[in-house]
């Protein structure tokens, strides 16, 4: 019996691979041609994160109660309303939410202010700590019940 010679294996492997190639780029072109489109959707409640044509306002959002998860409800409660968190993490113990201009205008700390509930005389503006500072940052104290993201949670868990 003859050896296979060396370039016809290399010849088997390769139509092997042109193969697999294929079969990969129809897959691609069939689930792009027949799966439904999805197109993310915001609250129908006003944008408030930027004007038209204007980059969003970058926020960090800060959880300083301790309770899991806060950062990240409120971080899906701002990107919903057009707001780009850009950092979420923890901050020592507050007893009140604040919202502070960072890099921002004090407009911008307003717009937050707003989105959350937070009422006007806790915004403050101590300036950027760091050139990499986004517009605003949010600090969530121990009175988040009174926040708007959380409202429907707290209402849950009276009942």
């Amino acid at each position: 019996m003859a050896r296979p010679r060396i370039v016809d294996v290399l010849l088997n492997a390769a139509l092997v691979g042109v193969g697999l190639l294929v079969a990969v780029l129809l897959y691609g072109l069939l689930t792009r041609t027949f799966a439904p489109r999805t197109t993310p959707t915001r609250d129908a409640e006003i944008t408030l994160g930027a004007e038209p044509g204007a980059d969003p306002i970058q926020v960090e959002v800060r959880n300083a109660v301790g309770v899991d998860g806060l950062g990240r409800e409120a971080t899906a409660f701002l990107r919903r309303r057009g707001f780009d968190v850009v950092e979420v993490g923890n901050a020592p113990l507050r007893e009140e939410t604040a919202v502070e201009v960072r890099a921002g205008t004090d407009t911008y700390a307003q717009r937050v202010a707003a989105a959350l509930g937070v009422p006007d005389d806790r915004v403050t503006a101590p300036g950027p700590l760091a050139e990499y500072d986004p517009d605003v940052a949010v600090y969530i104290g121990a009175d988040y019940t009174r926040l708007a993201p959380f409202r429907a949670l707290s209402s849950d868990s009276t009942d």
